[in-house]
């Protein structure tokens, strides 16, 4: 009886238990882990498919389970930093665990493996951004006239820019997209809001401050900047409006510069087909500017 009592007590015990598995998403990386012993896969199609069979099992048995990034490179700086063998089971258990706490993940919710890789991807993608982003803003120093810290100044002057772009928008779902050209890259940020009738828009912190970054990066930059939004609604034709960076404010666009930015690939300079039923239109206006939000020398 006693027997028994434990291992259902155990079993619920499992239920409250967050676990993280790392993922290999590409051919590439699954041959490069392929060079350990102790890596029992040969396929990587094989390997996906264990993997999502786990995961389904897990869902299935009331767990929450995390998927995070599994890179073969930093897991084997990850064990010379730390003394471990890569060869081991352990010593991968221990870096996916790292990467639960640090590294970018996606929560398993039942979708399939092929739209939660690209989900994947794109939240890695998303890390790295705000991190180079970052990382060079804090490179600006300080104004040689009075002293501010640059990227500080710029990140608050962002951060009111956003504001006003966001509480001066049409009720509806608003997609933003913020390109800077910085070499030898472009930074892109996307911020999506949930659908709004009125009051403050609700704003998903990381979003929010991965774009408020690269924001900034183009102001205290002085790099050539653009912020395009689509606002989504009911029984309406989807809107886009856009603006480009001028100093440490923003300048609209033109209807005509709103269909060119909004129809261009920002990676390669190619035109993209414009889309049916959505309106180019010139922004509305952000209103007056306040005092104390930060502007740039």
């Amino acid at each position: 009886m006693a027997h028994t009592q434990n291992h259902s007590m155990r079993r619920v015990l499992r239920r409250e238990i967050a676990g993280t598995i790392g993922l290999l998403t590409d051919e590439q990386d699954f041959r490069a882990m392929r060079r350990y012993r102790t890596f029992a896969f040969d396929d990587h199609t094989t390997y996906l498919q264990q993997v999502e069979a786990l995961l389904k099992t897990l869902a299935a048995q009331g767990g929450h389970t995390t998927v995070a990034l599994f890179d073969p490179e930093e897991y084997a700086e990850f064990c010379a930093e730390s003394g471990l063998e890569p060869d081991t089971p352990v010593s991968r258990t221990r870096f996916t665990a790292q990467l639960a706490a640090t590294g970018p993940t996606v929560p398993y919710d039942g979708q399939p493996l092929d739209q939660l890789v690209p989900d994947l991807v794109d939240e890695a993608v998303r890390r790295a951004t705000w991190e180079y982003a970052t990382t060079l803003l804090a490179r600006t120093g300080t104004c040689a006239t009075c002293g501010e810290d640059i990227g500080r100044a710029s990140f608050v002057r962002a951060a009111h820019l956003l504001t006003r772009v966001v509480d001066t928008a049409s009720p509806g779902e608003l997609h933003l997209v913020c390109s800077v050209s910085s070499a030898p890259d472009t930074l892109v940020a996307v911020l999506r809001t949930e659908g709004r009738t009125e009051g403050a828009a609700h704003l998903d912190e990381s979003e929010a401050l991965e774009f408020t970054t690269v924001l900034a990066l183009g102001i205290a930059t002085r790099s050539a900047c653009g912020l395009v939004m689509r606002i989504t609604a009911p029984d309406t034709t989807d809107r886009v409006y856009g603006w480009r960076l001028r100093g440490d404010d923003l300048e609209p666009l033109t209807a005509g510069e709103v269909f060119d930015a909004y129809c261009t690939d920002i990676e390669s300079g190619d035109l993209v087909s414009p889309e049916s039923g959505v309106d180019y239109c010139v922004p509305p206006d952000l209103g007056d500017e306040e005092k104390g939000t930060g502007h740039t020398h």
